[in-house]
């Protein structure tokens, strides 16, 4: 395929270079696979749907220089793989990671209940957020740690990618919830990959006697999706940041999570924070930019914002109505997104 290619390098006319595209296209018809190996002594694989788009832009070129100029970014990215030091994209085949979102505003259709994923806990995130932070910035067989594990769906995306996870849960029957989960995510590709579940306080755990036994130097991404302060009570703990009695103490209190797990993440890592506001006596409470402050007054850099839109939560399921009116009427509007805030780790 790639000696295919480069003849068409010997041409000095589009006219004349046309007819072979097309039977280079007509050729990649024929193949039944969605991929293709354009060459023998490499691992590499390619959509066949892209590599066709590719040769269709060759085609269609005004003129020869520009179709030598494709071609010549065609052979390099069958023949050659870039990657960044984050994750496993290759950039040389860039355009074929077409549902990886790069843009700040996600917006999800439907909740993935795929393998072991479910919505039984209230307070879950959807599959989907983890999914795309993984895959951004992670590649197989790093280490990621979720210090508010809940029913387990980032370990569950841990498995499912490749990723090794370990989640802490303040609740021991909601880690034994998460558990199941992750066990129940079996998949002969990944059933090498190791998962740990701490049942612990994130403020004050030591991760470092697990860390040794497990042979982790350091994490490659950490996720933290912590409560939403007191939207949901989710237990009766002190240390449970549903507790806090004010905003500045469900900061500080997260503070001292981060301050006890970040010191384990590898510098120049990346690392996401999950989180939404909150509507309080006709005011609205900006507690994500409240803690994206304090985070930032820590020293990390903040890498982007990204808004995620959701429809319904299990509080709001079947009063869409009664919002909408209470919306109208109390001069507010609904709660419709959260926040991804997206940091890089720097000292």
């Amino acid at each position: 395929m790639i000696k295919q290619i480069e003849a068409l390098l010997s041409f000095t006319t589009t006219k004349t270079l046309r007819p072979a595209v097309l039977d280079l296209v007509a050729e990649l018809n024929e193949n039944k696979s969605t991929t293709i190996q354009p060459n023998t002594e490499s691992d590499l694989t390619v959509k066949k749907s892209h590599l066709i788009k590719d040769l269709e832009q060759i085609y269609e070129s005004y003129t020869i220089e520009r179709a030598h100029h494709y071609c010549t970014q065609l052979i390099k990215g069958l023949s050659k793989t870039k990657y960044s030091n984050y994750n496993d994209i290759n950039l040389n085949r860039w355009k074929e990671y077409e549902d990886i979102e790069t843009d700040s505003l996600w917006i999800f259709k439907n909740r993935d209940r795929s393998g072991a994923h479910n919505s039984k806990y209230w307070g879950n995130y959807i599959p989907q957020i983890p999914n795309q932070l993984l895959r951004r910035y992670t590649k197989p067989n790093h280490w990621v740690l979720d210090p508010f594990l809940g029913s387990g769906t980032t370990l569950i995306e841990c498995k499912k990618l490749g990723r090794n996870g370990m989640g802490i849960e303040l609740q021991k029957e909601v880690a034994d919830i998460a558990e199941k989960n992750i066990d129940s995510q079996f998949d002969l590709v990944t059933k090498e990959i190791q998962t740990e579940i701490i049942h612990a306080n994130s403020a004050t755990v030591d991760l470092k006697p697990m860390m040794e036994k497990l042979q982790i130097p350091n994490f490659h991404f950490n996720i933290y999706h912590p409560p939403y302060w007191d939207i949901i009570q989710f237990s009766d703990s002190e240390n449970d940041l549903s507790n806090a009695a004010t905003l500045d103490e469900f900061l500080n209190q997260f503070k001292a999570v981060l301050n006890n797990t970040l010191p384990h993440l590898e510098k120049n890592r990346f690392f996401a924070i999950v989180i939404s506001d909150k509507y309080e006596k006709g005011e609205w409470i900006p507690l994500g930019f409240k803690t994206m402050e304090m985070v930032q007054q820590l020293g990390h850099l903040l890498k982007s914002i990204i808004v995620k839109n959701f429809d319904t939560t299990k509080g709001k399921q079947n009063q869409e109505g009664l919002w909408r009116y209470r919306a109208l009427a109390g001069g507010f509007y609904i709660f419709k997104h959260e926040y991804i805030f997206l940091f890089q780790k720097k000292n």
